[in-house]
């Protein structure tokens, strides 16, 4: 019996299964879709279908740099034990090549490429879900940024946790060193002037309440509160010097302290025009499993059944 693209999609929907998987199962089982499902559960279990709704804070940020063509991607899966795995490293190093080789234009497109690793493929997409399924752990691709151009391009990769790529002009020594600093001082932007204004919006609000704190603790000592106009330059100050702390220029050099990276960069006649920084995980609410309210939740409903 002839399988068709219409019957390996639908056995995909219901399994959740890679698309060469589904298509040797439907093979193997001669078109029987119970039969062929039933086989690819034997040998993928529900691994797939069941991790798929796992959140994935762990996993590594990846790096490839071609000439002046490279990419930064976070592949995240659910546990650090994972993020040692070969088969999971080659499948984050090899889509960070992929978005520097195709550009593709977001992440479902990235996932269309072709790509085959071990038994999985033609696409990273089934790649990536083939390995769900061998390893029993969900993972995702979150992020990618691309760089091409006459600019050059720096990298420093701080274990598998940190990646920062930099796009400069000039001595590529200085430039490896920003980005070591970059990893390590976690600048959000270049100048003060590039910083996010919800960045700033939100220091502001950070730096009114303290303000408005001390004004209570003032009055509650019996003192006259800050007039509105010294309050507003406080506040002012404080955004002011949150600026400085953030932006890449500002900062004081990690190697030497006494200049700021923008004095170091221009003493050695290299100019840095972008950078992209990645932290696994940044910004993903993580699971915490609280084993003895579990106890007691299950405790409860079984008093009430």
């Amino acid at each position: 019996m002839a399988i068709t693209a219409s019957m390996v999609a639908e056995l995909r929907a219901k399994t959740d299964a890679p698309m060469m998987e589904c298509k040797k199962a439907l093979t193997e089982a001669e078109g029987d879709m119970a039969k062929a499902e039933e086989l690819l559960r034997v040998k993928l279990g529900t691994k797939a279908g069941k991790a798929a709704s796992r959140v994935t804070a762990e996993g590594v940020v990846a790096c490839h740099i071609d000439g002046t063509t490279g990419a930064l991607i976070e592949v995240n899966c659910e546990t650090d034990f994972v993020t040692k795995n070969d088969s999971f490293l080659n499948l984050a190093n090899a889509a960070a090549r992929l978005v520097a080789e195709h550009n593709p234009a977001d992440l479902e497109a990235l996932g269309a490429l072709p790509y085959a690793q071990e038994t999985f493929g033609p696409t990273l997409e089934d790649v990536r879900k083939g390995l769900i399924g061998k390893i029993g752990e969900n993972m995702s691709f979150r992020r990618f940024k691309r760089y091409s151009g006459a600019s050059k391009l720096a990298s420093y990769l701080h274990g598998t946790r940190i990646g920062v790529v930099v796009e400069f002009d000039g001595e590529d020594a200085p430039a490896k060193d920003t980005a070591m600093h970059i990893a390590a001082m976690k600048p959000v932007a270049l100048t003060s002037a590039d910083v996010p204004a919800d960045f700033i919006e939100r220091e502001r609000s950070v730096a009114t309440a303290k303000a408005d704190e001390a004004n209570k603790e003032l009055v509650a000592a019996g003192k006259p509160e800050q007039s509105a106009e010294i309050t507003a330059k406080r506040i002012d100050g404080a955004v002011q010097k949150y600026l400085k702390e953030v932006s890449l220029f500002n900062q004081p050099f990690v190697k030497n302290d006494k200049q700021t990276v923008e004095q170091m960069l221009k003493a050695a006649g290299t100019t840095v025009k972008g950078f992209t920084l990645y932290v696994v995980g940044e910004g993903i609410e993580k699971k915490v499993d609280d084993f003895a309210a579990e106890v007691a939740a299950q405790v409860a409903a079984a008093k009430g059944a």
